[in-house]
């Protein structure tokens, strides 16, 4: 918010509002002094109507009958002319109406006036009853007139009487003139008053000017800077410059802490950046530093006909030397790898490339180049990636050890192949996974069919869950024969997949998919709950033969499990009712040499439940026979690529005789896969090989099926 129409406008709103509550005020004063001069005016009008009726009331009583007993003598003598003189004498009064003298009966006798035209005449007006009848001084009143009357009596006797009526018009108008005059007054005094209420609220008004300019200078102005230093803070600009302030009070004080928090803030800025943008293993930039760098480099070439390349590499078998060397080794191989790809670019792409480590053993190295230039984007990031391929593929030497790793890289264009930093990145990706699966240490570019694969895989994922709900997926039961007498002993279970729409899915490619999407732990348990309910099945078909036992595979995200694996196993075998003997887990060499001691440590829960466990694909992994004396297993399956060339190669024949050897030694019971031909079956059972399976010994089959070849 704008402090111009922040506290000023706040200040300028409270002080209009103390205007407008003081003019309220005033109007209100003023409508309250104008009601009070009213009511003043309204009780003085009744208080001077009832003082002027009764002095005219009193007056005019005493007036007649001052004249009552002047007029007793003329009277009765019937003077006329001295009841005439009289009448006369009170006519000329000013608010005297009229002066009438009557005899007994009403008549009128004289009236004030020279010609007496009412002479003889009976009063007739509305107070007539009333003072004929009257034997004593009457007073009677009209909207206009007081009548007063009176008789004239000598002794005993009434000789008539006289009446004056006194206008009362005439009283009012010194009423009314009274009042007039006093409305002035108080008129000069609300004026008076309305002035003085008006200098103040020009007093208030000047003071609120005042006090704006001092708020303005003394306040409003050093927020407003501290706003604007704020807001330069917030953009990321820490070092602003605020003017040195002498002030000794608080707004002083906050001027010179906000100008050291500055300083502060700018200072842990830099560090802050420095740990946030830089990997602090190999002092490379890290992912958040090049995704920045990568966004600000596509806005400002986007438009300009210059091109990008996005390297994504990855260590290959990296992993393999955290497990077998530790991780102080897998640093310093870090440390030395980056220093390669540094240097590597620095001959090759000089000062268009950015490198950054973006996580664990991968790295990412932004290439640019123009087409105006001579430079072809492609062109430099295929050198790039042969010269980083052949130098990572070069022994590194740790703590007095070789090791040889490798790199897969995978390359994306801009803008050829995306326009956005996500898909940028995420193409990169693909192509490196692309670059995995060609076979590790090489590149491979970009193309919309690796996308097309990924969106086939995502899509398999998801028809997967639920496969086995639909009844898509089944166990197939290959037999396994003892080599001595060729007498089956038992069947691994193998799951298959029938797709509605593709058919039958190859198992290497959905188990993989339930393996990375976790989709085996739940796919695990459901197999070898049905293969130990299906061996059940079968020892009660031939309850006078002997036993067979059954083979499960168990992946190493299901050994990675721990001791849930282990109960699974233990639920299974006392809901089927399987003996645990019979019941044969296979586990591959690499999964376990993997974390040997953790398998070690499953692999023995396991054994103690009855249950026997064989190593899988055995002589693939890495010093495998070493192994034996180390990991607690029951047998060892002999990998099917020894066995296809077993015939042929001197080597294998000799690996083969001498890992059945090892293991007699061990007292391990050894199995062959893959026998495809009665060649290999004859030279195993010479070489002491225990059981075999393959092709030429009997085909994966359905249950049922496999059920009727027991019959």
């Amino acid at each position: 918010m704008n402090l111009r129409s922040g506290l000023q406008a706040k200040f300028l709103l409270v002080m209009a509002l103390a205007l407008v509550v003081q003019l309220l005020l005033m109007a209100v004063l003023l409508q309250r002094q104008e009601r009070a001069q009213e009511e003043v005016i309204a009780v003085t009008r009744d208080a001077m109507s009832g003082v002027a009726s009764n002095s005219l009331r009193r007056r005019g009583e005493g007036t007649v009958a001052q004249l009552g007993e002047a007029l007793a003598n003329p009277l009765y003598y019937f003077d006329l002319d001295a009841i005439g003189s009289l009448s006369a004498s009170a006519l000329n009064q000013a608010d005297a109406h009229y002066v009438l003298v009557y005899d007994a009966e009403g008549n009128i006798i004289h009236d004030g006036s020279e010609t007496i035209p009412s002479y003889g005449k009976r009063m007739d007006d509305v107070f007539a009853d009333e003072v004929i009848a009257s034997d004593s001084l009457l007073t009677q009143f009209s909207d206009d007139l007081m009548d007063v009357s009176a008789p004239i009596l000598i002794g005993e006797e009434r000789l008539g009487g006289v009446r004056i009526g006194f206008d009362l018009a005439i009283a009012r108008g010194f009423q009314d003139r009274a009042l007039e005059e006093m409305r002035g007054q108080l008129d000069g005094l609300g004026l008076r008053q309305l002035l003085w209420a008006g200098t103040m609220a020009g007093g208030i008004v000047l003071l609120g000017v005042v006090m704006l300019w001092l708020v303005q200078r003394w306040l409003v102005r050093p927020i407003r800077l501290l706003a604007d230093s704020a807001r330069q803070i917030e953009a990321g600009r820490f070092e602003v410059d605020l003017p040195t302030s002498r002030r000794r009070d608080e707004v002083g004080e906050l001027m010179r802490a906000f100008s050291r928090m500055s300083e502060s803030l700018a200072r842990h800025d830099r560090d802050i950046r420095r740990m946030a943008y830089t990997d602090s293993l190999t002092g490379l930039s890290n992912r958040l530093a090049f995704r920045e760098a990568l966004d600000e480099q596509l806005l400002m070439i986007r438009g300009a006909g210059q091109q990008l390349a996005l390297l994504f590499a990855d260590i290959d078998d990296f992993k393999r030397v955290n497990d077998t060397l530790g991780h102080d080794v897998g640093d310093e191989v870090l440390v030395q790898c980056s220093a390669r790809i540094r240097d590597t670019i620095q001959r090759h792409a000089g000062e268009n490339a950015l490198l950054a480590r973006f996580g664990g053993d991968e790295f990412v190295i932004l290439v640019h180049a123009s087409p105006k230039d001579g430079h072809d984007v492609r062109a430099v990031a295929m050198a790039l990636a042969d010269a980083l391929v052949a130098e990572l593929g070069q022994p590194i030497l740790v703590q007095d050890r070789q090791v040889f790793l490798g790199t897969s890289i995978g390359i994306t264009l801009f803008p050829d192949d995306a326009s956005t930093a996500t898909a940028l990145m995420k193409n990169g990706d693909i192509a490196m996974y692309q670059a995995k699966v060609a076979g590790k240490n090489c590149y491979r570019f970009y193309s919309r069919a690796m996308d097309l694969a990924v969106e086939r895989r995502v899509n398999l994922e998801h028809e997967l869950r639920g496969a086995w709900d639909r009844g898509e997926l089944s166990l197939v039961y290959q037999p396994v024969y003892r080599l001595a007498d060729r007498t089956m002993v038992g069947a691994e279970a193998l799951l298959r997949w029938n797709h509605p729409r593709h058919g039958q899915v190859a198992p290497s490619v959905f188990i993989d998919v339930a393996e990375q999407s976790g989709l085996i732990e739940t796919l695990g348990p459901q197999v070898l709950r049905t293969a130990c309910a299906e061996a059940v099945r079968w020892q009660r078909a031939r309850p006078m033969a002997e036993p067979l036992s059954v083979a499960v595979n168990v992946s190493s995200r299901q050994l990675r499990s721990g001791g849930e694996l282990a109960q699974i196993v233990a639920d299974c075998l006392q809901e089927t009712g399987l003996e645990p003997g019979r019941l044969h887990l296979e586990l591959t060499e690499t999964a376990v040499i993997g974390d040997e001691t953790h398998a070690s440590e499953l692999l023995a829960k396991l054994r103690e439940t009855g249950v026997k466990v064989l190593l899988d694909d055995f002589g693939t992994g890495f010093s495998g026979l070493s192994h034996l004396r180390r990991v607690p297993v029951d047998g060892v399956k002999i990998d099917r690529s020894f066995i296809a060339d077993i015939l042929r190669d001197p080597d294998d024949l000799a690996l083969t005789s001498a890992i059945i050897a090892m293991a007699h030694s061990l007292g391990i019971t050894v199995i062959a896969e893959g026998v495809e031909k009665a060649g290999q079956y004859a030279l195993l059972r010479e070489r002491g090989c225990d059981q075999a399976q393959g092709y030429w010994l009997g085909q994966p089959l359905p249950a049922n099926e496999f059920f009727a070849l027991l019959g």
